[in-house]
């Protein structure tokens, strides 16, 4: 009998062992808050407010954005010029997209390290993001500009909750042009969305005042592993956060509660594949969602109702 009470007892430890793995899998990835929130949805009707991300389906997968090789990063959508602007981080330019995914426009960044993010905040005017040094650039972007530089630039260094390996800092940006609110996300350790409040200033002559808040138990509350776009939406006051690595994007209302979640995985949303490395989104004046992936490939969602 004593021969079976130790592969017993291992069989036991091996057990407890793979279940502690398990559990801790499952906290590192948010899969148990992840399934709360999709279970709790089943027993709750559809908030009216909600952007019902779920019913999007992709009407444009995977094109490849020709003569662009380099690695996108960050989407916005300019409601005046009807297009898209993304920037490229290896050989930084700030790119200009046609709707439906065609280069218009390519203006080279100087002095700016590595943009990561880009945000419209009204005509002819941008914020950039630049992730290892944390800074805030705000461009004036002209008909005939062909470069833009930082040092000619007004910016702003936030240098909070600085990584040491200094990649994993800003990673996208969105703005509310009511509020005059841009909201800017840390990609991890922490993962945050800071509010800040004075920048970018609209008045020289004013008095420079920023400030920044962050909404620690609004962040505590998304279930993603990392932060790699945002999308204010201005009709609903709702912010979209996008996730690479949890291949999500995730609507929280004005409370910062999470109301509902568009999966970027192969069978979702009509997908034929996964989405590889999604690095910026971005919804234009009729709801139209867009996506862009690295290295350089670019998506179109809609609602059933749109198409």
């Amino acid at each position: 009998m004593r021969r079976f009470t130790r592969p017993k007892s291992l069989i036991l430890i091996l057990s407890v062992i793979s279940l502690i793995v398990l559990i801790a899998l499952g906290q590192y990835l948010r899969l148990f808050e992840r399934a709360w929130f999709n279970l709790h949805t089943l027993w709750q009707a559809a908030s009216s407010q909600s952007m019902a991300l779920d019913q999007y389906r992709v009407v444009t997968e995977a094109q490849v954005i020709d003569g662009l090789a380099d690695n996108v990063s960050a989407l916005t959508y300019d409601p005046v010029r009807k297009s898209l602007f993304t920037v490229t981080n290896k050989r930084s330019e700030l790119i200009e997209l046609s709707l439906d995914g065609r280069v218009l426009r390519r203006v080279a960044l100087v002095g700016f390290g590595d943009p990561e993010a880009v945000e419209f905040i009204n005509a002819d005017t941008y914020v950039i993001a630049e992730e290892s040094q944390q800074r805030l650039i705000k461009v004036r972007l002209e008909p005939d500009t062909t470069f833009l530089d930082a040092a000619d630039a007004e910016q702003m260094t936030l240098g909070v909750h600085m990584d040491k390996g200094g990649n994993k800092g800003f990673e996208g940006l969105a703005y509310d042009s009511v509020g005059k609110r841009l909201f800017v996300a840390k990609e991890r350790n922490p993962m945050l969305i800071y509010e800040v409040h004075g920048f970018p200033r609209f008045n020289p002559e004013e008095s420079y005042s920023v400030h920044v808040i962050n909404d620690p138990k609004r962040d505590a509350g998304m279930f993603v592993r990392d932060l790699s776009s945002l999308q204010y939406d201005e009709r609903s006051g709702h912010l979209l956060a996008l996730s690479d690595e949890s291949r999500l994007i995730l609507e929280l209302d004005v409370s910062g509660r999470p109301l509902s979640t568009m999966s970027l995985n192969k069978g979702r949303q009509g997908l034929q594949k996964n989405v590889p490395q999604a690095e910026g989104i971005a919804v234009d004046d009729d709801g139209t969602l867009y996506l862009v992936s690295e290295p350089n490939l670019f998506y179109v969602f809609k609602k059933p109702s749109q198409l």
